[in-house]
């Protein structure tokens, strides 16, 4: 009647013992999933294997936003000191996907050494074509904050004219297969620029089915008064209703990142 309780007794033996969750992840994926994975093809429509630096890397955080909503600066802010790489002006100057990530010494890889490097997480990228590869690159800094995550700095989207000027690469497609990995999504709105232009409206409808890890962030909210910050506020929900498409009202965080 009570056989049941000796197999548990059995299974519990029989237990691999891990030393961490990472590892343990690991060997499940490579013994569980992945055979099923290779079974159905699944490599063929979806998205490649996983390796072994998408479990030991650390959560990624992207930052999305139109040119001079503060990106750069709100990286800066976070790790208070420049990185390698770094270029903020009031025009658009992050003309380029930057990964910033812990390093022993400041430095910076090219996108083309950063796809082949078996230690990084990046080697999918490498079927968006060189173009993109020339405006990708990891900017590798000594900071305590990036001990713990590491930080994609994404080019600011363009509005009026110049969103017409092809990039020479799939953006949406980029956009699309980091929402898919990192852990989080901020989208940075200027108090002073809510408009929200083609090319910026096309990058918040790729990133549908992440809505769990996207949070907007109101920054520069110090260069209005308090009555002005009402209405700037009031017209960003309106603005976002319109794209977002969801019934339920968008949490903004408002502040100022300098």
């Amino acid at each position: 009647m009570f056989s049941y309780l000796g197999k548990d007794e059995k299974r519990r033996k029989n237990q691999e013992v891990y030393e961490n969750v990472t590892e343990g992840l690991k060997n499940i994926y490579k013994q569980k999933l992945l055979p099923l994975e290779k079974e159905y093809n699944f490599h063929d429509f979806h998205s490649p294997a996983l390796d072994d630096p998408d479990f030991d890397a650390k959560p990624l955080v992207m930052l999305v936003g139109q040119y001079s909503t503060g990106k750069t600066t709100f990286i800066r802010y976070l790790l208070e000191q420049d990185f390698p790489g770094i270029r903020i002006g009031p025009e658009p100057t992050t003309d380029r996907f930057i990964a910033v990530m812990h390093a022993e010494s400041d430095g910076v890889i090219p996108g083309n050494a950063l796809v082949v490097d078996p230690k990084k997480q990046f080697r999918p990228l490498s079927k968006f074509g060189n173009a993109f590869l020339n405006r990708f690159q990891c900017s590798g800094t000594d900071s305590t904050v990036l001990k713990g995550i590491s930080i994609v700095d994404t080019p600011g989207i363009l509005s009026g004219e110049k969103q017409r000027t092809d990039r020479g690469y799939d953006f949406i497609g980029v956009l699309e297969w980091f929402a898919e990995r990192v852990d989080r999504i901020l989208l940075l709105f200027d108090a002073h620029k809510l408009d929200i232009s083609d090319e910026f409206r096309r990058s918040i409808e790729s990133l549908r089915g992440h809505d769990d890890k996207i949070r907007i962030v109101l920054n520069k909210a110090d260069m209005v008064d308090h009555q002005q910050l009402m209405r700037v506020y009031g017209a960003l929900m309106w603005s976002l209703g319109k794209v977002l498409g969801t019934p339920e009202v968008a949490r903004v965080y408002i502040g100022s990142f300098w």
